[in-house]
């Protein structure tokens, strides 16, 4: 399949088609499934941590899951909005499917759209490798911790809890944003699916 893409500093940037906008859709769907059932792990996680006074740890065990589908769609699409659209149309689906969080998930996925689409820019969307990826995830992880400073009431903690639940979301991020994003690409690679 051809992806229409033109050459950027060695790697390749492809162009809005008609393909690359189903293949978000696609995307987005399957995200906006697994979004939706980390809600219910969320509650489940959140339940077990609260004895331990460490409840606030699930949202950021969880954080790269509800990030990947930004940093995997900006990876295999490789164009201008195309991580932010994939993160926001995820988060779409998750409240469309009735998310815990309902209409408030549509906040969340376009600060982590956002977030996403920024390690892309940063790169000029030249770097679509490790580099890239990580830039990804490093903007994902400081703009969406910055967010729950203001939402969930993250700037009421001491230094080293923030610091642990910093640590925790980067890691996070890094296996499922990161890791995840990384295998499925070079799966999707292998199969002929895409032309990367």
């Amino acid at each position: 399949m051809d992806n229409k893409s033109q050459a950027t500093g060695g790697k390749k940037q492809s162009q809005w088609t008609l393909r690359n906008i189903i293949l978000i859709a696609l995307i987005a769907i399957f995200t906006g499934i697994i979004f939706w059932g980390a809600g219910f792990l969320y509650t489940g996680l959140t339940v077990a941590l609260t004895p331990f006074g460490m409840a606030p740890f699930a949202n950021d065990l969880l954080m790269g899951l509800w990030c990947m589908a930004g940093p995997l769609t900006g990876f295999i699409i490789r164009t201008f909005g195309s991580a932010f659209l994939g993160e926001f149309l995820g988060a779409a689906v998750e409240v469309f499917l009735g998310g815990q969080w309902g209409a408030g998930a549509f906040i969340s996925g376009l600060v982590q759209g956002i977030a996403s689409e920024l390690g892309f820019t940063l790169t000029a969307y030249k770097r679509y490798d490790w580099f890239g990826l990580n830039a990804s995830i490093f903007t994902t992880v400081v703009v969406t911790f910055a967010w729950d400073m203001i939402r969930n009431g993250y700037d009421k903690f001491g230094l080293p809890l923030l610091l642990g639940l910093f640590v925790t979301r980067y890691i996070s991020t890094f296996i499922f944003a990161g890791v995840l994003t990384k295998m499925i690409v070079k799966l999707l690679d292998r199969s002929k699916a895409i032309n990367l």
